[in-house]
């Protein structure tokens, strides 16, 4: 049921920062970390002395956190965070920064995501992902988030009728989209009869519907409308935000998240409906989550999420421009930072200042965040719907 909640009034984000992707990296996260952050207070003019508020988020800083960064960067902040949430951590930062912000704890808050990949990066993260995973999914030799996403899948076809075109035709589109962007570690055109021919990896999942780990960061920083204002940056304003962890859990399999259980509250705080969204992007480790974001974001009804791509054109100039990056199934998944690469996107486009992938006349965006998936469902969901000037 949609709540009266208060608005987020006189805070903003600005400067969106993405340091190139690379496939694999013998630098460190806290490399890429420390790339991001001075990047972004670079683009604002501040100095990292004067940086009030830290979030991080990664996978690869182990056994450091956020704390340990703080020395290894220099940084004297008077507000830390950091945020485990994998997918969903770059809207938990902006929801958590934003109130910080607001009451008056801190002036400007950087919130940074990024992680390296090197050799054994992903078997060193995922020995020691969860507890559910390690009792649920590598006994029976399921290492890693193919087979779970897998069963999510095969699932969705068999209750909705979906069929390997339909999520074909998400993945198409994002690299299409993905070949406008320069920073993309995808760089060749992708068909449809190319994804269907691929190699299977976990039936019913094959090559394409994978993303494709990387090294790299993000970062954006939230901060006074005054502020930024007076320093001359573009910058976004926040219309709405929800969050909601291990929703339905009486569910046997996940095939909806926590945004449909906050959906109205989303839309009614902005005080926005779905045909008011000029671009969407959703959290795409693989394409069944995102038709699941389809729906649930309210797009169309639960189970119409075949039929909704078939009619529409999710790339930058069609009429539901959708991963406007090319997502993390061509542009690459950074760790952490996967729960970053929509918003930061998402910020880009509603200032104009988005380049290449710009969606003409963009002023509303919409961003949603999914994390932590365990052996049947990812715990973690959220959302937020942002606006650049005159929207």
């Amino acid at each position: 049921m949609a709540r009266s909640r208060q608005a987020y009034d006189g805070v903003v984000l600005a400067a969106p920062t993405t340091i190139p992707y690379q496939r694999f990296s013998t630098d460190t996260a806290h490399w890429w970390i420390a790339r991001a952050l001075a990047e972004c207070l670079k683009t604002a003019g501040i100095r990292p002395a004067e940086l009030d508020g830290f979030a991080v988020s990664s996978f690869s800083l182990f056994p450091d956190t956020a704390v340990g960064l703080t020395q290894h960067l220099g940084l004297t902040p008077r507000w830390l965070d950091h945020i485990p949430m994998g997918g969903a951590s770059g809207i938990a930062a902006l929801r958590r920064a934003a109130r910080a912000v607001q009451a008056g704890d801190v002036d400007v808050v950087a919130c940074v995501a990024g992680d390296t990949n090197q050799v054994d990066s992903f078997r060193r993260m995922l020995s020691s992902f969860s507890r559910f995973a390690q009792d649920a999914s590598y006994p029976y030799g399921a290492g890693g988030p193919n087979a779970s996403f897998a069963l999510l899948t095969d699932h969705y076809m068999q209750k909705f009728g979906a069929t390997r075109d339909d999520f074909g035709r998400i993945c198409v589109a994002q690299r299409d989209n993905a070949l406008k962007n320069p920073h993309a570690v995808m760089k060749a055109p992708l068909t449809l009869d190319q994804y269907l021919s691929a190699r299977m990896i976990s039936d019913p999942i094959a090559l394409f519907d994978c993303v494709m780990p990387v090294a790299g960061s993000e970062a954006f920083l939230v901060m006074r409308e005054d502020h930024a204002r007076t320093a001359g940056l573009p910058h976004a304003h926040i219309r709405s935000t929800i969050e909601r962890h291990n929703a339905y859990p009486e569910d046997a399999i996940q095939m909806r998240g926590g945004w449909a259980m906050d959906i109205g509250e989303l839309y009614a705080m902005a005080d926005a409906k779905p045909s008011d969204i000029d671009l969407l992007q959703t959290y795409d480790d693989y394409p069944v989550i995102s038709m699941i974001q389809f729906e649930d974001l309210g797009f169309c009804a639960k189970g119409e999420g075949p039929e909704f791509v078939r009619g529409k054109d999710l790339t930058i100039g069609g009429d539901f421009p959708h991963n406007t990056s090319g997502g993390q199934l061509s542009a690459g998944q950074a760790g952490a930072a996967g729960g970053y690469i929509g918003l930061v996107e998402a910020i880009r486009q509603v200032t104009g200042t988005a380049g290449p992938t710009q969606v003409a006349g963009a002023k509303t965006a919409m961003v949603s965040g999914f994390g932590m998936i365990n052996y049947d469902r990812g715990v973690c969901s959220n959302a937020a719907i942002i606006s650049g000037a005159g929207a």
